[in-house]
Formats: structure tokens, C-alpha cells, sequence
């Protein structure tokens, strides 16, 4: 039994410092954005959407350089499966979630033509060097034009942003700000070690640990994040960041084992994983707009995101 003792602590420490590092990178990207000017969507896309998808570049890159480009493909899409089903479903159950329609119009369009983009590229059962550079260059396409968006915002207010930032601490909050991002991604990489060693001592699937666990652990910023931005009453970051995500591991994370080691995608991918991945973007439109003048994710549309994210894992185990 001691075999499974450091894997469990592993665990239990990662969840801590997880809980902790989602709270100073929320509070700091902030202020970043207060001090900046920046719209809080945009740092939603950019900063958190990014900064919670290194996990999952990581795993897919070192995945891809040891040839086993199946856990990376399993990665990213079980990534953004976990991202709109149970982080934006536990997030909407906590408090509703409002959506600004410009956010529907744009941001999710992105998201939607890249989804279909990938379908289409994985079809042929292939993910070669052409796949990922028609990825990478949609990749420069969604940063131009989130930059320049950015730049032409008038929106630089936070709900209920009650500290007035010093101009003086710019670089003590840039400094927490990498820091708290540092030991956001070290703790899922302590979440995923602890419970690839346990799913390993229980004889459970490489294939199970692949898409359920790693996912999950990679995946667990963005529920920290949400959360927590939940909590501060951040409604925009939450889309933000779960949006950005799901669009950098769309476009960045897959493009990486094709770009590293063009290899065949195994048939569950395209007929089980992927039309999950598909019918959740889609969810993730319906709920939020609703034709009404109102866009919010109640608490209700949350627990139906909770209960695909559950029907998905009672497929895969």
C-alpha cells in the first residue's frame, strides 16, 4: 500500500496549490487589465485562455516527441469536453453566467468554424504536417484579430472591480501574475502524475487515463479559474477564458502532434469523441443566446452540461 501513499499527497497538494495559484493569476490579470485598459474578455481569451492551455501544449508536445501523438489528439478534445461540459456547467450551477451577444457573434463563430475546420482535417484519419499548419495559421488569424479588437474596445470596465490599482506595483502584479501561472501549471502536472500513478496501481486503461484523468488534469486551471472569476463576479472572464481555451486547444494543441509527428487518428476520435466535442460548441450557442434579450447560462442549462459531461464518461469507462 505505501506505493499509492505519494501519488494520493501528490494529489492533495496539487489541489491546494491549485486553489491557490487560480486565485492570485484571477486577481492579478485584473489588475493587469485595469492598469492597461484592457477589456476583461480579452484577457480572458488571451491571457487565461492560453495560460490554462499550457498544460495541455505541454502534454501534447512531449506526447507528439515520443510519437504518441493519440494522447495528444485525446488531450486537446477531451480538454475542450471537460472545458464547456464541466467547467462552465459547475460554473453556471455555482452562479448564472451572463453572455454578451457581441461574445456570441464573434468569439463563439471563431470557435464554431474552427471546430468544423478540425472535423474536417481529421476525417481522413490523418494529422499530417498540412493539418497543422492550416491550424497554426487559423492559431495567427484568432490573435490578430483579438488584438485588434482590443485595440478598437470601449468596454475597460470590471463588474464590481472594486481596488483602485497603483501604477507604482505594476511590476509586483506582473510578477504575482507569472508566478501564480507557474504554480497553476506545476500543480496540474502534480494532479495528473499523482492520478496517472493511482489510475496505474487500480489497473485502469491507458486509453481511460488518456482522455478521462490527463484531460482532467489539464483541464483543471480552467475550473480553477472559472471558479474563481465566478466568485468575483468576472462573468466575461468565465466565457473568456473557457472560449479561448477550447479555441487554443482546437487550433494550437492539435496543431502540434501534426507539425511534430504527422500520424493516423484512431477511429473512436472521429466517431465518439469529436461529435461530443461538436454537440457541446453547439450547446454552448443554444443555451447562451436563447432568443431572448437576456443571454445567461442558468443553473438548470448547467446541470444539463454536468449530466453530457457524465453520460461521456460512463461511455468512455
Amino acid at each position: 500500500m505505501p506505493d499509492i501513499l505519494l501519488p494520493i499527497i501528490a494529489l492533495l497538494a496539487g489541489f491546494i496549490l491549485l486553489i491557490w495559484s487560480a486565485d492570485t493569476f484571477t486577481e492579478n490579470g485584473a489588475k493587469i487589465a485595469n492598469i492597461f485598459k484592457v477589456s476583461p474578455l480579452v484577457i480572458g481569451l488571451l491571457i487565461f485562455g492560453f495560460g490554462t492551455s499550457a498544460p495541455e501544449m505541454l502534454v501534447s508536445g512531449l506526447a507528439a516527441i515520443d510519437g504518441n501523438t493519440g494522447l495528444s489528439i485525446g488531450n486537446a478534445i477531451g480538454s475542450n469536453i471537460f472545458n464547456i461540459a464541466l467547467v462552465l456547467g459547475v460554473s453556471a450551477i455555482i452562479a448564472p453566467i451572463e453572455v454578451k451577444s457581441g461574445v456570441l457573434k464573434k468569439e463563439w463563430l471563431f470557435l464554431m468554424v474552427a471546430t468544423l475546420v478540425t472535423g474536417y482535417l481529421l476525417w481522413d484519419r490523418y494529422l499530417g504536417v498540412t493539418d497543422g499548419l492550416i491550424l497554426a495559421s487559423l492559431l495567427i488569424l484568432f490573435l490578430t484579430y483579438t488584438l485588434i479588437s482590443a485595440k478598437n474596445s470601449n468596454h475597460h470596465e470590471f463588474d464590481e472591480f472594486e481596488q483602485t490599482v497603483n501604477k507604482d506595483q505594476t511590476g509586483k502584479t506582473w510578477l504575482m501574475l507569472i508566478i501564480g501561472l507557474i504554480v497553476l501549471i506545476s500543480s496540474a502536472k502534480l494532479i495528473v502524475w499523482g492520478g496517472v500513478e493511482v489510475a496505474i496501481f487500480f489497473e485502469i486503461s491507458d486509453l481511460i487515463i488518456g482522455l478521462s484523468i490527463i484531460a482532467l488534469g489539464t483541464s483543471l486551471p480552467e475550473l480553477a479559474v472559472s471558479i474563481s472569476s465566478i466568485l468575483k463576479k468576472q462573468y466575461e472572464m468565465v466565457i473568456g477564458n473557457v472560449i479561448g481555451s477550447n479555441l487554443f486547444n482546437t487550433i494550437a494543441v492539435l496543431a502540434i502532434p501534426g507539425l511534430i509527428h504527422p500520424s493516423k487518428v484512431a477511429d473512436e476520435v472521429i466517431v465518439r469523441d469529436y461529435p461530443v466535442m461538436l454537440l457541446l460548441t453547439l450547446l454552448l450557442f443554444i443555451l447562451s443566446y436563447k432568443f431572448h434579450k437576456k443571454h445567461r447560462i442558468n443553473r438548470f442549462e448547467g446541470i444539463v452540461l454536468v449530466s453530457v459531461f457524465s453520460v461521456y464518461m460512463w461511455q468512455l469507462f
